[in-house]
């Protein structure tokens, strides 16, 4: 059985989500919410196997809850489902710590597949996405950067300190200053604003 809780502000969304998921045998909706707030205590107490969660939430959105979630609880299967295709959202989710993004006009045997899939591991993705997110890799594929140091360049780009870098990255701060280092090496800078620069101006970061 996975065990599932939905975030989602939509009431007729949410709804026809626990009634699709508690009819298909093999799958439990153990309780929904409209806003994250409300949400994160209650996931952290019990946590079910997969969230399906919302973006676009009142109050807190759903990526600052997916970060709170993920530093939490490292494994937990967070899966984005929205109506938003937009680029800067879907990086932000993926960094933030979601293991896969669905478009909300996905079929429902789809979506069902998914919550399996990130169940057992997988990263699904709607086709539009999965296009966008492989796109991305081709503006930067001459790189010498690492995964994880092109990670930590981006937040470097949108201005984030040290401490908040590792915070979001869930790496410790004398981490962050190792792969900053090893940045300025690589990209032959000495200093953030050289670095941020030559990013931005040879596109070995998607923002």
């Amino acid at each position: 059985m996975i065990d599932v809780i939905i975030v989602e502000d939509d009431d007729e969304i949410r709804e026809s989500l626990a009634i699709l998921i508690n009819g298909t045998a093999g799958y439990s909706c153990v309780d929904t919410f409209g806003d994250c707030e409300t949400a994160i205590p209650a996931i952290l107490g019990d946590p079910p196997d997969v969230v399906l969660m919302d973006i676009g939430l009142p109050g807190m959105s759903g990526i600052e809850g997916i970060r709170q979630l993920k530093k939490k609880l490292t494994d937990i299967d967070i899966l984005v489902l929205t109506v938003h295709g937009d680029s800067r959202l879907v990086f932000e989710a993926l960094c933030a710590g979601a293991c896969g993004y669905l478009l909300k006009d996905t079929q429902p045997v789809k979506l069902l597949e998914a919550i399996k899939e990130a169940n057992d591991g997988g990263a699904p993705m709607s086709t539009q996405i999965a296009r966008m997110v492989v796109s991305s890799f081709k503006t930067f594929p001459h790189s010498s950067l690492t995964l994880r140091e092109t990670e930590v360049l981006t937040q470097l780009c949108k201005g984030k300190s040290y401490k908040m870098i590792a915070e979001t990255l869930f790496i410790s701060e004398e981490t962050v200053r190792r792969h900053i280092k090893n940045i300025y090496k690589k990209l032959e800078v000495g200093s953030k604003s050289e670095a941020v620069a030559k990013a931005l101006k040879e596109k070995l970061v998607y923002i």
